[in-house]
């Protein structure tokens, strides 16, 4: 069992953690809340010696974790899943807080089977991921055995099958009789894991209670009712009985009521009596989430802004209107779009030599045979009706008028001049 007694600690000016008083049972998982900052790192530091309190004391099974004998064999924990040497081995690392604390070295095999990292007990732990290093951490946790075991966000960069595995075995911890004390930021985790909560903030206790005590506690349940929707006279008749016997009824956009101040057997036997079909009678309680915001929404020293993005987005010029040179043929009876342009080809060219038909229409960038017109391969014989062609959209903008060639010059002057040099 872990004990903490007006545990209180001081950086300067700044109270981490104000005169907390908390005990940690065996046989149940533990979790530990509270938002950032509020002192739930400091308060395992101190429970495992590394930080020393300004007032007060903790104790593991009655004594401080500095006096327990043999201290790795009796209480395992993991505060940080890098404090790991990254050079060395994943099992050269167990192996070397084995050796430390009298632990044979087979029991470093079991723990890397425990965690699922025996194929990868002969890599470096530099290349583990974070997940991977999650799995070491906890490794090294277990490897005493011990009967207090702390855990500071354990399922962090694990996968949904390494957070299901970490959560069973927590349970399967505390099934054993052992003291589990998990902090973690995952409301929907602790939710299904934790058996009993510590919530503290700004350094101060708030609540000390079962996770059903708790959410109980800070939030409000309420009965959901609805009737029959063809019957609205009905609703307005279980209203004013819900309403004469105490309960608080509120209207919702649905349809249905929710109802507050009345258990669910009482108002089943209030629609009973007011000859009331129901169609839904069901209890509705908030979330553990819910709950802990509710709680600890005085207590948040670090809360995010709306970003005003004040001077920062750049206007955009308007889009100008881009001029597209008309295709020969299109909107005509016959034409469709012709195939994209491949690789090696030219694009849109038309097939040299092929048989010429008078008054057909030419594709741009293609060769045709000198003095000779050019047939379109894409147009469809006469006799064959073309199916209608949508209209292409009318341009938003009016083109740019194209700028006026240049004057050509006068070749004639040009070569009358060069002749009269010449001579």
């Amino acid at each position: 069992m872990i004990e903490a007694v007006g545990l209180t600690k001081r950086y300067g000016a700044k109270t981490a953690v104000y005169n907390l008083s908390f005990q940690v049972r065996p046989g149940a998982v533990t979790g530990f809340l509270g938002p950032n900052g509020s002192g739930k790192s400091t308060t395992m530091r101190m429970i495992l010696g590394l930080d020393n309190p300004t007032a007060g004391h903790v104790t593991i099974a009655g004594h401080p974790y500095r006096k327990l004998p043999n201290a790795p064999r009796q209480v395992g924990a993991l505060l940080d899943a890098k404090a790991v040497h990254g050079g060395r081995h994943a099992r050269n690392h167990l192996l070397c807080l084995a050796q430390l604390s009298g632990i044979p070295a087979r029991r470093v095999d079991e723990v890397l089977g425990v965690v699922g990292l025996q194929d990868v007990a002969k890599k470096r732990s530099k290349g583990f991921s974070l997940g991977m290093g999650q799995r070491l951490g906890i490794a090294a946790a277990l490897l005493g055995d011990p009967q207090v075991l702390l855990f500071d966000e354990p399922v962090n960069g694990l996968d949904p099958e390494g957070i299901l595995w970490v959560r069973n075995l927590m349970k399967a911890l505390a099934a054993e009789g052992r003291t589990v004390f998990v902090s973690s930021h995952l409301m929907s985790e602790m939710a299904l894991t934790a058996d009993h909560l510590i919530v503290i903030g700004r350094g101060q206790l708030l609540a000390d209670m079962s996770v059903r005590d708790f959410i109980s506690a800070n939030s409000a349940d309420f009965a959901r009712v609805r009737t029959p929707d063809t019957e609205p006279a009905a609703r307005e008749k279980l209203s004013a009985a819900l309403t004469e016997a105490g309960g608080h009824v509120l209207p919702e956009a649905d349809g249905a009521l929710r109802v507050t101040g009345l258990a669910l057997p009482r108002i089943s036997d209030l629609a009973h009596d007011s000859d009331v079909r129901l169609w839904e009678l069901s209890p509705h309680q908030a979330s553990l989430e819910e709950a802990y915001m509710r709680m600890t929404q005085g207590a948040v020293d670090y809360r995010s802004t709306i970003d005003q993005k004040a001077g920062l987005q750049q206007q955009l010029p308007p889009p100008q209107a881009q001029f597209q040179a008309p295709v020969p043929g299109q909107g005509q009876p016959g034409w469709y779009a012709p195939p994209p342009p491949q690789q090696g080809g030219q694009p849109f060219g038309m097939p040299q030599g092929a048989p010429v038909q008078p008054g057909a229409p030419v594709q741009p960038g293609a060769p045709a045979p000198q003095g000779a017109p050019v047939h379109n391969p894409y147009a469809q014989p006469a006799d064959v009706p073309a199916a209608p062609v949508a209209a292409p959209p009318a341009p938003t903008a009016a083109p740019p008028a194209a700028p006026a060639p240049a004057a050509a010059p006068d070749l004639t002057k040009s070569e009358n001049n060069e002749n009269g040099a010449a001579r």
